[in-house]
Parts: C-alpha cells; structure tokens; sequence
C-alpha cells in the first residue's frame, strides 16, 4: 500500500495542498509543529489548515516528518515528494530507526505493508504498532526506558561495507519472531554519525542485540515475538 493512500488517513485539503495525516504512524516528533505552527496546530480543530502558509513552505515542512504519518500532494494530485536515489537508516538514541528512501515494507510472506519515503520502525521490541514505532521505548510504570544511544558498534562487530551496489529502491522483509531483513543500498547511519553502507543487512528489532542496529541473533533466546 502507498502510504500516500493509506484508508487511516484524515485529508485536508487546500486551494494548493491537499496534506494526509496518518495518526497510527505519528510518535509526535513534531517537526511539523515547530516547522509551521500556524499550519500545524494541536490545539486547534482541525489542526491542519493546509492554505496557513505558502505552497512551498508546506510541501517542505511535510517532507521533514520522520515517520511517513505526513503527506503532501498539490491540488491536482500531483506527487511532490521525489525518493532519494539511496536510502538511510538512523539509529536514533533512546528511539526508533528513522527510515529515509524509496522504502517498501513486506511481511514474510511478500504482502505489502507499506511503501513510503519515510518510515519510523521499532528497535526496541515493545511497540504495539509493529513495524512501526509508537513511543514504547519511553520509560512507563511497566519498563525502563529503551536506552542504546544509536551509536554503531566499534568496526570489528559490524558488517564490513559493500558499497558497489548502485543506488536503487530498499526491500525491507520482517522475518517472523526476527529481525528486519533490508535487500537494496542502504546507508546504515549511527547517531555517532558512523556508517555502514551493504546491500543486504539485518537489523535488529527485538531491542536486544548487542551489536545494534544490526541483529546478532538475540531474538531466539530473549523470547521476542512478532508475527
């Protein structure tokens, strides 16, 4: 499914935007907010007022939402948000991976989850929206907070690059109980700002690996579960 068409997002449309809103994938990150608040208001209802800003201004600030839970398209219906020709995971600390491309999520099976630009998936384990992250890493009553500061492990525990695969789309497969099985170029990026660049990688989304963001395996043992 196009996120873009996604039936769980509300429409509001414009003179010159029309912007969806996904509130299922939305953690509230808020760069919309800051970006344009006379725009984007939470307070307000609705919330969106797509003709509170310039054109430009709107199609830019929507570009900036991590998650994939904003969309934009002129009144016409023409797509204005082109995928970068490569695509980056960040590892964010404390958070979920900020996935940035021409990205399709499929189950195991090969049924499409979504395909987006910008997807927020889960690294922590605990989300009950997976793939997607829903804020599970902050601390609760229940769990401490999901604590990895996003930065890549020392180059003798990751994979080595493989940097000749040219650019092109990323597959993202979710293996079931197991890790996400990335097949395309991706540039895995650390909040230490380190990166490694492969064409097929596994990435840990049981919150338990000790070579995050990649898998090693933990989810056989730490009883993870993920259809």
């Amino acid at each position: 499914m196009d996120a873009r068409d996604s039936p769980r997002a509300r429409h509001y449309a414009g003179a010159d935007v029309t912007i969806s809103y996904d509130a299922s994938r939305c953690i509230h990150a808020a760069a919309c907010v800051r970006g344009l608040p006379d725009v984007f208001d939470p307070d307000r209802r609705p919330w969106i007022a797509p003709d509170a800003a310039s054109a430009p201004d709107v199609l830019a600030t929507v570009r900036r939402c991590p998650t994939g839970a904003l969309h934009a398209r002129r009144a016409d219906g023409t797509d204005v948000e082109p995928a970068p020709p490569r695509t980056t995971a960040m590892s964010v600390a404390g958070g979920p991976l900020y996935v940035h491309g021409d990205v399709t999520v499929r189950t195991a099976d090969g049924a499409t989850v979504v395909h987006d630009t910008r997807v927020a998936l889960c690294r922590c384990g605990r989300s009950a929206n997976k793939p997607f992250c829903d804020n599970s890493h902050r601390a609760t009553e229940d769990a401490p907070a999901f604590d990895h500061d996003g930065a890549l492990p020392p180059p003798e525990s990751r994979p080595a690059d493989d940097p000749a695969e040219a650019d092109g789309p990323l597959e993202i497969t979710l293996r079931p109980d197991g890790p996400l099985f990335c097949a395309g170029p991706l540039t895995v990026v650390g909040a230490d700002g380190a990166t490694v660049q492969r064409a097929k990688v596994s990435l840990c989304r049981c919150g338990g690996s000790a070579r995050m963001p990649f898998c090693d395996g933990s989810h056989r043992t730490n009883g993870f579960q993920a259809p």
